[in-house]
């Protein structure tokens, strides 16, 4: 495959929905994976595991750019500790779109972001880094998605919203126009949210 070597952290159920989509892109040459819980393996979906986390500043010697692969439900934590590790060591942290997203030329997303196939991110909204815009899900005009954010699948959130950093957006949710959403809130899947009260708050283990 053409393009710059990257890689990716975290071989995981999350992982094989990120390679599929950096696959598709065409931009990355994908190098091999770091997997904290190898488990015996040597590789994943053919390709090599490279060691685990503590390796990352050996691999920064021969590698520029990094993709974290983990998902996120509860926590956040490991993907925000391993966003700043990267950071630190001068990794450069690509948004990856998938070539069936729709993303507006009139929006931003953050670096280390994935934007999943048939997402919609409209014009005027900001996504921030290292979040994921899970498969079908909808990001509306002038919507503000704070970093380290998972909005979750065929998810809805409508123009204007403000949500925090660290959040989770269940599946199916719905957030209505104009509401705001705290940092480390958790909204379940299915839900109607008119107001931050329709969520919890999940404490952020730094």
């Amino acid at each position: 495959m053409a393009g710059r070597e990257i890689i990716i952290i975290g071989g995981g159920g999350h992982y094989h929905s990120c390679i599929d989509i950096i696959e598709q892109t065409g931009e990355f040459n994908i190098a091999g994976v770091v997997d904290a819980n190898p488990e015996g393996r040597r590789e994943v979906w053919g390709v090599p595991i490279l060691g685990d986390d503590d390796d990352l500043s050996r691999l920064r010697e021969r590698f520029d750019s990094a993709f974290i692969a983990i998902g996120q439900i509860d926590s956040c934590a490991p993907r925000v500790r391993l966003y700043d590790r990267l950071k630190e060591l001068g990794y450069q942290l690509p948004a990856i779109i998938s070539p069936h997203a729709y993303v507006s030329s009139h929006a931003m997303v953050g670096e280390g972001t994935i934007v999943m196939h048939q997402v919609i991110v409209n014009a005027g909204a900001t996504v921030g880094a290292n979040c994921i815009l899970n498969t079908k899900c909808l990001i509306e005009h002038d919507a503000e998605i704070g970093d380290h954010t998972h909005i979750s699948t065929a998810a809805i959130v409508n123009g204007g919203v403000r949500v925090g950093r660290r959040c989770f957006l269940g599946s199916n949710a719905t957030v209505v126009h104009g509401v705001t959403l705290p940092d480390d809130w958790f909204g379940r899947s299915g839900s109607l949210i008119v107001r931050p009260e329709d969520g919890r708050m999940v404490p952020h283990d730094s």
